[in-house]
Order: structure tokens, then sequence, then C-alpha cells
């Protein structure tokens, strides 16, 4: 069992303090503490009953579904060519000629779905790093932690947006390496600095020395932008050739009509409801660290609850596609990035609650402060969900196809 709880109003200076106070916490507020792990517990076990539960509707509903579109397919090759004119055609086996069909704009598409996974990667190694060692003891620390972890998986960036478009027949891969090593650096780098420059003009303490910023572009030309090469021929050298299970047609295949609640935007705006509530908490408790500036460190609840967000995206995002592709629908690949990528909406619609009813900030400085760096977090948060629903209902797509025979 992981424990732990926030401790208020402890200074970042002194170590030795830091766990005097919270042995302090301990002894004199540990109902206060024990209420805190009552929440907390409360809302895994919440969000793990989610999970249980898709993953279960996934299983019993798709697996059931496509043994049946099995069944009728196998039939329907045992017909003759003039039954099988007549018989009334329909599914997402009719898209087999376009399902792996390249996505539309693969240059951008594929430095998202290599920025997302080198995201989850930096997430996974820094709260294993925080649960073993004690980042929260002193100031900066873990923000230093991951600034060299992002610096240091910058080949998994390289190697999964670099095959990835290769395998979507891309050939500007040069151009595509450097909008995947730059997209995220510039869009912290750009919000970072134009908020210091309002600290500047308020004569904040929080403005960044300038040394500290030429520290950051070096990293981004000197270590970052090398790994990424690295990473991308690898990922071209490797997994960069096309071995789709299904021959992809010369022409597009017309999309039918289908109802409105089918359409790709629908599911879009839909698909992030669920892996939402499965954070919803979290996020909470997350926010009132950083901007209460209280001590967060149970990183065991955060990998429980990053394991969970994970689950339930890939199940939502499969359950879309299915839904999609039987409406005979191929953009798949957009629609399950994106309704996976929109539970970053839903995080920064509820930091504007958290802005309102449970901070009291004022003032231009700290409303573009939170709303600038919160707009940061809800990208990096849905990019890298973008790019876990993507590569789950990738597997999902593959298996099924691979498992119907196709003339």
């Amino acid at each position: 069992m992981f424990v732990g709880f926030l401790i208020v109003n402890i200074p970042f200076t002194n170590a030795n303090l830091v766990r005097k106070a919270a042995v302090h916490c301990v002894a004199f507020t540990l109902p206060k503490g024990a209420c805190m792990h009552g929440i907390h517990w409360f809302s895994i076990f919440n969000s793990f009953m989610m999970v249980i539960f898709l993953v279960g509707l996934v299983s019993m509903i798709l697996m059931r579904t496509l043994r049946k579109d099995y069944a009728r397919y196998s039939k329907e090759e045992e017909m003759d060519d003039m039954d099988r004119d007549l018989g009334d055609e329909y599914g997402w086996k009719q898209v087999h000629g376009d399902v792996f069909r390249p996505s539309s704009h693969p240059l951008i598409f594929s430095s998202l779905i290599g920025s997302g996974c080198q995201i989850f990667a930096v997430s996974l190694i820094v709260i294993v790093v925080a649960m073993i060692e004690d980042l929260y003891t002193e100031r900066g620390s873990m923000l230093s932690t991951a600034i060299f972890v992002y610096a240091a998986t910058s080949p998994v960036n390289g190697y999964f947006g670099g095959s990835l478009y290769a395998r979507q027949g891309g050939r500007r891969w040069i151009k595509q390496m450097f909008i995947g090593a730059f997209l995220i650096p510039a869009m912290v780098c750009g919000t970072a600095f134009f908020i210091n420059f309002i600290a500047i003009y308020y004569h904040a303490s929080r403005a960044i020395p300038f040394g500290t910023m030429v520290a950051v572009c070096c990293i981004c030309f000197f270590v970052i932008l090398p790994l990424n090469l690295v990473g991308t021929i690898l990922g071209r050298n490797l997994s960069g050739q096309p071995n789709f299970p299904c021959r992809v047609n010369a022409v597009p295949r017309p999309i039918p009509e289908k109802k409105w609640f089918m359409e790709p935007a629908v599911i879009v705006c839909l698909g992030g409801i669920l892996p939402f509530g499965s954070i919803f908490i979290e996020m909470y408790f997350i926010f009132t660290s950083f901007w209460a500036y209280k001590i967060y460190y149970v990183y065991g609840f955060m990998m429980l609850v990053l394991v969970i967000l994970c689950i339930v995206t890939v199940c939502v995002t499969i359950v879309c596609t299915y839904f999609l592709l039987n409406a005979e629908d191929y953009r798949w690949q957009w629609t399950s990035f994106l309704s996976a990528a929109s539970t970053a909406i839903y995080v920064y619609m509820y930091s504007f609650y958290y802005y309102f009813f449970k901070t009291k900030m004022y003032g231009l400085f700290q409303t573009s402060f939170y709303f600038g760096y919160m707009a940061v977090f809800s990208t990096a948060l849905g990019i890298m969900c973008g790019a876990i629903g993507y590569m789950g209902t990738s597997a999902f797509v593959r298996k099924i196809y691979t498992n119907v025979k196709i003339d």
C-alpha cells in the first residue's frame, strides 16, 4: 500500500525541517491525513470499478459482436457470386481496402504520436523516481528531473514518430523529425517566455533568468535534437516498412451517410468524458499541490491513476473506433487520437472551476500565469492520452482485420 498525505505550509528550503514537519503532521493531525487517505482510496476504488466495467463491456460486447461478424462473413464466403451480390453487405469488413490508408496530414499526426509516447515515458519514469527518491524535499528537484528525463527519452519520440511516418509513406522525414523534436519544447518555452515578459514587467520574483532560458534552448538543440535523430533513424530502419494485413485500394471508398451520433466530431467530444472521470479526484490533489503550494508526495496513487487512465482511454477509443468502422467510416486514425485527447478539454474546463472557486488569484500576471501553464499541462496530457488511445486502437484494428479472410 502506498501511504501519503499533503503537508500544508511547509518551507521547501530545508529537507530536515520537511521531515520533522511530516512527523509532526502524522502525530498531531492524523484524522485529517486519514481523511485525505480515505478520499484518495475512494477515488481509486471508483476508478478501478470503472476499469472493470469498461474492460468487461469491451470484452463482452466486442467479442460477442465480432464473433457474429466473423460467422456472417464466413457464410458470405461460402455463397456463390449471385447470392453474394444479392446479399446485404455491411459492416467493418467492407472498408478493409481503406482502413489502413494513410491518415490526413501524416507529418503532424506522426509527430503528435511520437510526442505523446515520449510524454508517457517521461511521466512513468518521473513517477517511479519520485516513489523511490524524496524529490519533494528540495525545491525544483521535480522540475529538474522532468527536464533531464525528457531530454534523455528523446529517442522514444523519434522512434515512434519516425516509424509511423515511414509506414504511412512519408518522404519528408527530416521535417517530421524537427517538428516532433520541437513540438513540446516550443509550446512550453513559448508559454514560459510570454509569461516571463509579464513577470518582468511586474518585477515579480518568478521571472526566469536569461541564463536559464539560454540553457533550455541549448538543451533543445544539442541534446534533444540529436537523440531524436537517432530514434528516427532506428524507427525508420527497424519498423518503418508497411506490413498491413490488408491491401490498400488505389481509389478511396465513398463514406456513406450515417446517424448524427456516429459522426467523428460527436465521438471526439464524448470520448474524453470517461477518462476525465477516472482522474477527476486526483486532479484536485495535483492542482492543490501546485497552485496552493502544498507538498504532493503520494506518487503511488499517481501511478495507479496513470495505469487506470491508460486502460480507460484504450477501452473507450476501441469502442468508438469499432462503431465508426461498423458505420463504414475508415477515418479512424485522427478520430481515435482526438477522442482520447479530448480529455484535455475537460481538464482545462475544470481548471476554470478551480481558479474561480478554489484559488484567490487576481490580476493580469496571476491569471496569465495560471491559465498559461494550465494550457501547457492540459495540452501535454491530451497528446499523451491521444497517443495511448491510438496505439491501443491500432493494435485492435490490426487484430480484427488479420483474422478475416479477404480476397
